[in-house]
């Protein structure tokens, strides 16, 4: 019997790539979602969505940048509905906790028709080994608005785990899995674990949200920068200070620790200019 494929969004980002290599893992068949990919697919491009979705049964939704930017809750709207039509049997969507935009977007995926599974994640361990805060890191300085407030910061292999499970497995239809590390840190014990995980100081340099908006648009462009920022400002006032269960009721065990994640991106070489 022949295995319909997988389609996985944003296969060459943080959450994408593993997920994807996670299903092959499996010995089932994936297509990768990219630009890039053998079967084209662009967000901004809806003529390239139907050649992607031809004979799939399941997809991962992970819309790039971000649901936050201006217009996306729209396109993902569209394109669920196409999903829809195409014949896909499940959707799995990634957003984040506590923005608006997130919500919207959820909104769209349960009301589709298609059955679903919502991961709700928390700020990703994974951005200061392998995104927008790489960078300062690396120069030895952790800049982060917010003040003392806490954050149950995820490592991004459990995101990972947690869609793979949703998309390959029964039992998961109609959740909403909100995904958080195991304890709530301050990003100044965020930057002690970081500097014993690389064996160099890194500094929690409290600043403005315009100060962050900033030191992103100089590495990483404007609209990055406006995305982040507009969700540190939402998100980042104490809404999301508290533990959530997903990890644990979609895969029945504990979390990733910030600490295990942090020595684990140093034993692969994540900042290794840094060492």
């Amino acid at each position: 019997m022949t295995v319909q494929p997988i389609l996985v969004l944003g296969a060459t980002g943080k959450t994408g790539a593993r997920i994807a290599n996670r299903i092959e893992a499996r010995g089932l068949p994936v297509r990768r979602g990219s630009r890039g990919a053998a079967i084209p697919f662009d967000w901004n491009a809806p003529e390239t969505w139907g050649a992607v979705l031809q004979g799939v049964s399941a997809v991962y939704i992970s819309y790039y940048p971000d649901i936050a930017v201006p217009g996306a809750v729209e396109t993902v709207a569209a394109f669920t509905k196409q999903a829809r039509t195409a014949g896909v049997r499940k959707i799995v969507l990634l957003t984040g906790r506590g923005e608006h935009h997130a919500q919207r977007a959820e909104e769209v995926v349960r009301t589709s028709g298609v059955p679903f599974t919502i991961v709700r994640a928390a700020w990703f361990a994974q951005n200061f080994s392998e995104g927008a805060l790489y960078a300062p890191v690396m120069e030895g300085v952790l800049p982060m608005p917010g003040g003392d407030v806490q954050e149950p910061i995820v490592d991004v292999n459990d995101i990972a785990d947690v869609a793979v499970a949703a998309l390959t497995e029964t039992g998961h239809d109609g959740e909403t899995y909100e995904v958080t590390g195991p304890r709530l840190m301050s990003f100044l014990q965020m930057a002690e674990v970081l500097s014993a995980a690389t064996g160099r100081h890194i500094a929690y340099l409290p600043i403005s949200f315009e100060d962050f908006h900033a030191a992103i648009q100089a590495t990483e462009g404007e609209m990055i920068a406006d995305v982040l920022t507009g969700i540190a400002r939402e998100t980042l006032d104490g809404r999301n200070a508290h533990l959530a269960d997903g990890v644990q009721r979609a895969l029945g065990r504990a979390p990733r620790d910030f600490t295990s994640f942090a020595e684990q991106a140093a034993r692969s070489n994540a900042w290794a200019d840094a060492a």
